[in-house]
């Protein structure tokens, strides 16, 4: 993997989850699937429509994180976090990826729960259902 381009300041724990978002929290909600979250930003795929985020575009969104504890146990934090889309990109002409950057950064590094990404991968296999 090359690594002279990237910008990434920390590891993002990836996995596939819902993300609920709107313009805000008083009108409709559309849902994604995150693809990778980190303490600043997250990645998602929804349906490529015209309700699809665009870039610039204010969203309020909610979603839950794996918190790994001791023992191999976990717990879901839930989030609600206004966000700027950073970035749409077109992966089908059915479905847009999202990048999004939080207004306030989550409390805790999601992806440097693990030792590495090997360890990562194998806690979530018992997370996800």
């Amino acid at each position: 993997m090359e690594t002279g381009n990237e910008r990434r300041c920390e590891r993002r724990l990836r996995y596939h989850w819902p993300i609920w978002f709107a313009e805000d929290f008083n009108g409709m909600l559309s849902h994604g699937q995150l693809i990778d979250v980190s303490s600043n930003t997250a990645a998602f795929t929804c349906k490529a429509d015209e309700a699809s985020p665009y870039a610039g575009q204010s969203l309020s969104t909610r979603f839950s994180i794996p918190c790994f504890g001791a023992e191999d146990g976990f717990e879901l934090a839930n989030f609600a976090r206004t966000c700027q889309v950073r970035r749409v990109d077109g992966v089908s002409d059915f479905i847009k990826r999202v990048v999004i950057q939080f207004a306030e950064p989550l409390p805790f590094k999601p992806g440097e729960q693990a030792e590495d990404e090997f360890d990562a991968q194998e806690r979530l296999k018992a997370v996800t259902i």
